[in-house]
């Protein structure tokens, strides 16, 4: 596929996170905010989210001035559409003016990026290993040899759940334990039937429910090489059949965006949350429900042998333009903050509720500590050791573009239509669309 194809897809994938995403799609930033590097001691960081991202990115920064007092390093935060938007014109024009020397890329566009411009990202071997980090997380920008990425945050996913709800439905927190989705229905129906509440919510629009089975089951809506795998994907059949199960449960709440969502389980809608990590501060946000909260492992599906209770959802990694100038300064930077630094990490995981992908971080004094809001529980241990056991999979090219079809054909299932039929029309569909 030629290099301006793939930018023009990648451009078209581009969008917000919507019920499923670390910080959302947070504004800020314009040209105006843009700089060319031409100091030696000088380099940018682009990222979004001025809460999450761009706090990590300024308290590296401070970490780095310490020992590097005349450097100088500029955060610019940039909405990630913005982000998007800029590097697929600047990279395909190969034209560098105004680009940051470090750019947060979400894992789901990176293999993207470095199949269209591999030539333009810094190889980052020499101030990290793999091996340093969970497996999936580099799964995405390790190739040949060679780590184009530092990855960043987990979007290990988690059942959140109100013990005090589950407790009224007649279960306990250890039936809580290594779910099976079979059961997680079965207990919200329970919950249902007992408290009058139900036990999550759904946003027909938004399928990241189907992708963190999918990759419990260490499958995507492509094959290992990349290809479309719509029509032949067990675990995407398996999951398709548990989504249908759950909507017709009548233990769920529709709700249609981020703050319906967020409203549901402040307000005491719903009795459980399942997905990323990312959620807990918003969960948090309820203070009166503090010590009425635990957290599970993700459920795993029974009809598929391959799937674990282990997933992710959302997350990035950090990224050197190489050829913007001051590369050598941009890699020393990511190899004495994010890539090594637990103190940092440390730091991050109560400043910004950070589950790092650092193996490492995991030693952090914030990591051994009980969480008063859930119970009592040592969340981040529990959310650390979920992380080390993410299947690791090829997100491909076009993982937005596919769920913008697929959106359709799942509702079509849930509509009565059969999966094997309709799965087999939308494989020839997908193809289509990003084979253009």
């Amino acid at each position: 596929m030629k290099i301006k194809k793939i930018a023009s897809i990648l451009v078209a994938a581009a969008m917000t996170f919507g019920l499923v995403a670390c910080g959302g799609n947070s504004t800020g930033g314009t040209d105006d905010n843009t700089t060319t590097n031409t100091g030696s001691n000088k380099i940018t960081i682009w990222a979004w989210d001025e809460s999450f991202n761009i706090v990590a990115a300024n308290k590296a920064k401070e970490i780095y001035l310490k020992d590097n007092p005349d450097a100088e390093v500029e955060v610019v935060t940039m909405a990630q559409d913005d982000i998007v938007a800029k590097l697929n014109t600047s990279l395909s024009s190969g034209s560098y003016e105004g680009l940051p020397n470090i750019v947060l890329i979400e894992d789901y566009k990176i293999q993207g990026y470095l199949t269209a411009y591999q030539d333009e990202f810094a190889d980052l071997s020499s101030v990290a290993n793999p091996d340093d980090f969970a497996e999936y997380k580099t799964g995405v920008n390790y190739i040949d040899g060679k780590l184009y990425g530092i990855p960043f945050d987990s979007g290990v996913a988690a059942t959140f759940y109100r013990t005090d709800l589950i407790e009224q439905a007649g279960y306990t927190q250890e039936d809580m334990q290594d779910l099976t989705w079979e059961k997680y229905i079965e207990i919200g129906k329970a919950v249902k039937e007992k408290t009058g509440v139900d036990m999550c919510t759904l946003d027909p629009s938004d399928l990241g429910q189907i992708r963190m089975m999918l990759q419990s089951a260490g499958a995507w809506y492509t094959d290992a090489d990349g290809k479309v795998s719509i029509a032949d994907n067990k675990a995407l059949k398996d999951a398709i059949k548990v989504y249908k199960d759950l909507s017709e449960s009548g233990a769920v709440k529709q709700v249609a965006d981020w703050d319906q969502f967020v409203g549901a389980f402040n307000n005491g809608e719903v009795a459980s949350v399942v997905t990323g990590c990312w959620i807990a501060p918003s969960i948090k946000k309820a203070e009166d429900q503090s010590g009425k909260w635990a957290v599970a492992s993700f459920p795993k599906m029974s009809a598929n042998s391959d799937s674990v209770n282990a997933s992710s959802i959302g997350g990035g990694g950090w990224y050197v333009l190489k050829n913007v100038g001051n590369t050598d300064m941009a890699v020393d930077f990511l190899g004495k903050t994010f890539a090594s630094n637990v103190d940092l990490m440390n730091d991050l995981a109560d400043s910004i509720t950070l589950v790092s992908t650092l193996n490492k971080a995991a030693e952090a004094s914030n990591y051994s500590k009980a969480n008063d809001f859930f119970s009592g529980q040592e969340v981040f241990a529990d959310l650390a050791k979920w992380t080390s056991e993410v299947p690791s999979v090829n997100y491909g090219l076009h993982t937005y573009a596919i769920e913008d079809i697929m959106t359709e054909a799942i509702q079509a299932v849930l509509g009565g239509a059969d999966i094997d039929s309709t799965l087999q029309t939308f494989q020839t569909q997908i193809e289509s669309a990003v084979a253009q």
